[in-house]
């Protein structure tokens, strides 16, 4: 904060693609940073590409030089990969703040038993669950258990061999125990409903800080419908620095003496499910994300300020913009998702008349003639804030409609259930 504090923009790097972001660059620019980006994947690249230089990661496998070089004085990572990635020592040595926890407290998110085992140590309701090696192992204690359940990978990775699959009966539980990857096991969670919700908070100076309460649509067709998308197809988002649901109280104030034990500064969620009048920890993670992240930039009125006392793990001064305590997120999606093994062309993206609300592109490219393609399965994030919820999602699903993409669709029921938090 001492380059910001005397008048200096203060340098702040993201590393991520797409819509994410794309996304917190704008917004921090617009707020006094100067924002670049390291690129950590093949695609999504257009979006960050507007609002600052970009780095990509083959021309630049380890990022370090380059937080020398520019003299970097805040890093903002998309997701938790960075951990497990051959520079991860060398740029901890660098002693650059980072919007993240580190170390142990990295497990919180990374090893999804890790997580179960904490809540049941500090008296956090959580859904009985196994870690099985192989489908032998995952077969057994289904029968011994014979209850439906979630279907994940035991550690969390974009890239992992399991996506989440999710079953609501004890007959689709065995029939998908047939076909998953075992490579790294799988972790079965019992089903716990449809009741879910998730808050974000930070923690910084040994204090823990509630932010917003969040939900996010996963499956990807009206009605929560069809699989689990790879990300969510919606979500909403709402100031909740009172924990107006109590999910701060349940579920992240338990666990207060581990984040000072692990000295965990950085952003952390709880996606719960209530069953029982309970919230019961489903997952935690310990970044914003890639639904909340692009609302929360609009929504708070110091977020340069704000994100860097978090990576100096000091004292935070949380202050949101007026009229926009609510915010809708809406996923524009193309050809073929969410099953992404199909491929389709390069189809033309066009905006019909100009956007009232935040349009943030994520696998689009331009061509020769300056045209806009579709170059993947997720086209563009539309998020709107606003002085109600209702007026969020009525904002975004306005703009939504003014993009034009050949086969691309949209969820029509975001805020139609699961809202307010709690509700099925």
């Amino acid at each position: 904060m001492h380059s910001f504090i005397n008048g200096n923009k203060p340098k702040i790097m993201l590393w991520g693609i797409g819509s994410y972001a794309g996304s917190a660059m704008r917004s921090l620019a617009e707020n006094g940073a100067e924002v670049s980006c390291y690129l950590t994947r093949n695609y999504g690249d257009y979006g960050p590409s507007l609002y600052g230089e970009t780095f990509h990661f083959k021309n630049y496998p380890n990022p370090c030089p380059l937080i020398r070089e520019l003299s970097v004085d805040l890093v903002i990572p998309m997701s938790i990969n960075w951990h497990e990635a051959e520079w991860k020592d060398e740029f901890l040595d660098l002693q650059v703040p980072i919007l993240s926890p580190h170390g142990e407290a990295m497990k919180l998110e990374r090893d999804r038993d890790f997580g179960r085992q904490l809540c049941e140590k500090y008296g956090i309701p959580v859904p009985p669950a196994h870690v099985a090696k192989n489908r032998i192992e995952a077969l057994e204690y289904v029968h011994a258990h014979p209850k439906p359940y979630v279907i994940k990978n035991p550690l969390c990775a974009p890239g992992s061999p399991v996506h989440t699959i999710v079953t609501e009966t004890f007959e689709d539980t065995l029939s998908w125990l047939e076909h998953v990857n075992y490579a790294e096991g799988v972790f079965l969670q019992e089903y716990m409903g449809r009741r879910e919700a998730g808050h974000i908070a930070f923690v910084s100076d040994g204090k823990l800080y509630p932010m917003v309460t969040n939900q996010e649509y996963k499956r990807a067709f009206d009605g929560n419908m069809g699989p689990v998308a790879g990300a969510p197809m919606g979500g909403l988002v709402e100031k909740d620095t009172e924990d107006k649901y109590g999910i701060v109280k349940q579920t992240l104030l338990p666990l207060m003496p581990w984040f000072r034990e692990t000295k965990f500064n950085g952003p952390v969620q709880s996606t719960c499910v209530k069953r029982d009048g309970k919230w019961h920890v489903i997952e935690f993670n310990v970044r914003t994300g890639i639904t909340t992240g692009p609302a929360l930039g609009r929504m708070l009125k110091n977020p340069v300020e704000t994100f860097l006392a978090v990576g100096h793990d000091r004292p935070l001064d949380i202050q949101f913009i007026p009229g926009k305590e609510y915010a809708c997120t809406l996923t524009l999606a193309g050809w073929g998702y969410p099953y992404t093994k199909i491929e389709g062309p390069f189809l033309t993206v066009q905006l019909l008349s100009a956007p009232t609300c935040d349009i943030w592109w994520n696998e689009v490219v331009a061509d020769r003639r300056g045209r806009m393609l579709m170059s993947g399965h997720r086209v563009a994030d539309v998020v709107a804030v606003s002085d109600s919820m209702d007026d969020a999602i009525n904002k975004a699903y306005e703009n939504i409609r003014k993009i034009y993409c050949l086969s691309s669709y949209f969820r029509l029921d975001i805020g139609k259930s699961l809202w307010p938090p709690g509700e099925e």
